[in-house]
């Protein structure tokens, strides 16, 4: 049975057709979209959320912006839970498009959004049981400019990457920046163990600013790990002592395997339950 989804304020089931032709994020990729999280009810990081989407619309010249603030995301989403009847564990997945028409040039900036729900069973970020198994991915590289570090709908690096994962059955693919150093993975920011430190990529190389990521950074130094953002080369893989992934949905995830390598996680755990306990 479909779910609802909520387009422009009005409900619709998902397998109804409501994007258009000429909708400018279909035809050239104009827009991004925030991947979020309710918990018992509660829109998770709700605030670091809006701060992001609307500093990533505000560089993609979208007008607007200031409209979707904290409120506007607490609002919107419960009202498509209770449209949907789920309980309080949820994903939900904003896509924000520019209106109108046009060609490369558009003829307006306002926006217009798409959201969707997923029913979730846990109602905390579970750590997972299995730890994932990854690989570098190295066909194609995520270059560095101003839109790096938003989600925007220009995914071809993810795509690709998320064919290589599925060819070669892994968890995770591994992105390298243009200039060969580790950016993050197909879904989420990456941190690597390595001599007591925790080290994960400087934004200035290139990787989303994700929202877990940056809750993860916070919790590392509050609590007095050692924690370094930088430009990391992916050989660093072959000595660490743990890898963990970070998103917005899935909280922190915990890496077993690359190649050869077998990774522990001990640090992970304790970054875990410490995320819970929020």
């Amino acid at each position: 049975m479909p779910n609802y989804i909520l387009f422009n304020d009005e409900f619709f089931t998902s397998d109804q057709a409501v994007i258009k032709a000429s909708n400018r994020s279909f035809k050239f990729g104009d827009g991004l979209f925030e991947s979020m999280r309710m918990c018992n009810g509660k829109l998770m990081f709700a605030e670091q959320h809006a701060d992001r989407l609307r500093a990533g619309m505000k560089a993609l010249k979208m007008e607007g912006f200031t409209l979707l603030d904290e409120y506007f995301l607490r609002q919107k989403t419960s009202e498509l839970q209770k449209k949907n009847k789920f309980n309080g564990n949820v994903r939900f997945r904003l896509t924000i498009y520019r209106e109108g028409e046009g060609t490369y040039a558009p003829l307006i900036n306002k926006y217009g959004y798409l959201l969707e729900a997923i029913p979730l069973e846990q109602s905390n970020y579970e750590i997972n049981q299995k730890g994932l198994i990854v690989d570098v991915y190295d066909e194609l590289t995520k270059p560095i400019n101003k839109f790096s570090n938003y989600k925007t709908n220009n995914a071809m690096v993810y795509v690709m990457a998320g064919l290589f994962q599925k060819h070669n059955r892994l968890d995770e693919a591994i992105i390298l920046n243009q200039d060969g150093f580790l950016c993050e993975s197909t879904s989420s920011n990456i941190f690597v163990v390595y001599q007591n430190q925790i080290y994960t990529p400087a934004l200035t190389e290139g990787c989303v600013a994700g929202v877990m990521r940056s809750v993860v950074l916070q919790l590392a130094k509050t609590h007095n790990y050692n924690i370094v953002e930088a430009q990391i080369s992916p050989e660093i893989l072959k000595e660490a002592e743990e890898v963990f992934v970070t998103n917005a949905v899935g909280g922190i995830r915990w890496v077993m395997g690359y190649g050869k390598k077998r990774y522990f996680n001990e640090v992970t755990k304790s970054l875990s339950a410490k995320l819970n306990a929020l």
